[in-house]
């Protein structure tokens, strides 16, 4: 195996632990991104896609504690406000998060960087 063929198979392992992270394991699928970071090199594929995927994954983290603070703010569970901005945001906000995961592991698939360059900054 080349050093750019074991590149795009951890570049698609860092772009799938970004999708199993926003959806079915978050905290093993964070350590995962995390250790996959730590194995790359600067200035790689593999290393673009573990730090897309951990960008990714924090941003995610974020707004889903904004949308936990506005739900105890708003008065807990009993306000019926708080399920429209529970559903609303994972209708909108957190399925956004996946398809562009799913768009980050597609493209990490043909070993290109994504077109836009807004996370990888």
């Amino acid at each position: 195996m080349t050093t750019n063929d074991l590149q795009l198979k951890q570049a698609i392992t860092s772009a799938l632990l970004t999708l199993l992270n926003l959806t079915a394991l978050p905290v093993i699928g964070f350590i995962g991104l995390l250790y996959m970071y730590s194995k790359t090199k600067p200035n790689n594929i593999d290393h673009y896609y573990a730090v897309v995927g951990i960008k990714t994954s924090l941003l995610a983290g974020i707004v889903l504690l904004a949308v936990t603070l506005l739900v105890v703010l708003m008065g807990g569970l009993e306000s019926p406000w708080t399920w429209i901005y529970v559903t609303s945001y994972f209708v909108i906000v957190h399925a956004s998060f996946i398809l562009f995961a799913t768009w980050a592991l597609t493209r990490s698939w043909t070993g290109e960087r994504l077109k836009r360059q807004f996370l990888s900054k």
